[in-house]
């Protein structure tokens, strides 16, 4: 474990430090990608790609990385344990779609609130998260701003904790690579978190259906985002023969464009070191990602 989460931290350190301090991207062409923003750092802490990497953007969801940061946090220190059981304010309860439909006066378990930010990106979910942990919205802003400035997130600023759009609310993928890396080394068992594709709530079973964890294989950690204003997020943290990759993905114009562009940089990765050989990328018919319920009539998402 200790060696793990040197690497990890080695791999922030380097990628934090820009475009100067770590080696070259590759030179070889990659066509299709249609994302904005996209950024690929190696087990090594080298940028294997990088497309406006320093550019300033929306979030989106990949907001709710912070906010799980600071739950895990507060968990490891004693001030939250999993089994809390976490009030639904009727500000929660309202935030606006995509929400898991969290109910005014009920008590959940943290860990159910947790798995709802982190596997369905449910903003109501991110909203309880952040009352429960500091008692109201502002003040647990104003904590995921400090980390972000302990952390060295420079060009980040939050405006809430789940990442709908507020014009304050900016970042970069550098900025979010650094963020997705000390999340899973600082809270190992964020990993287990943003891996899950299911979680029950109230007897109904909500899944996500991302092809990114079976093709082209590897990845662990998994946060989307998407509003109208940013489009199509990912942040990835992907292991392939013990080497870690860590992945963004800012601004791709369909869910389905966000996945593909995601595969064909981790294969990129992959290739460039010498897991693989070279090979024609075929992309898979994706589905679109998005959170469902079982059996239960599907909400709408504007920020997930």
């Amino acid at each position: 474990m200790f060696a793990t989460r040197f690497v990890l931290l080695s791999l922030i350190a380097l990628a934090v430090l820009g475009p100067d301090v770590v080696a070259a991207q590759s030179a070889r062409p990659l066509p299709g990608l249609s994302a904005e923003c996209l950024l690929l750092i190696d087990a090594e802490g080298k940028v294997v790609f990088a497309k406006n990497a320093e550019e300033d953007h929306a979030p989106a969801s990949l907001v709710k990385m912070m906010s799980l940061y600071l739950a895990f946090e507060d968990i490891e220190r004693n001030r939250a344990r999993l089994e809390d059981l976490v009030y639904i304010s009727r500000h929660a309860a309202q935030t606006p779609r995509y929400r898991m439909g969290l109910r005014v006066g009920e008590e959940v378990p943290l860990r159910t609130v947790m798995e709802g930010v982190a596997i369905a990106s449910a903003n109501d979910a991110a909203t309880a998260l952040a009352e429960h942990l500091a008692g109201d919205e502002g003040q647990f802003v104003a904590r995921m701003n400090d980390k972000s400035r302990e952390l060295g997130l420079a060009h980040t600023r939050f405006a809430n904790p789940h990442g709908l759009p507020d014009p304050l609310q900016r970042t970069t993928a550098r900025d979010m690579a650094t963020l997705i890396g000390r999340l899973l080394a600082d809270h190992p068992d964020a990993r287990t978190m943003l891996g899950g594709q299911t979680f029950i709530y109230a007897g109904r079973v909500y899944a996500r259906h991302i092809f990114l964890f079976h093709d082209p294989g590897g990845v662990q950690a998994l946060k989307t985002g998407f509003t109208r204003e940013a489009g199509y997020n990912l942040a990835v943290s992907a292991w392939r023969n013990g080497q870690q990759f860590l992945m963004i993905v800012l601004g791709a114009p369909t869910r389905q464009a966000s996945f593909l562009d995601a595969k064909t940089l981790l294969l990129h990765g992959f290739v460039e070191a010498g897991i693989e050989a070279p090979k024609p990328v075929t992309h898979p018919k994706a589905t679109r990602g998005k959170p469902t319920k079982v059996r239960t009539r599907r909400a709408t998402a504007t920020s997930r």
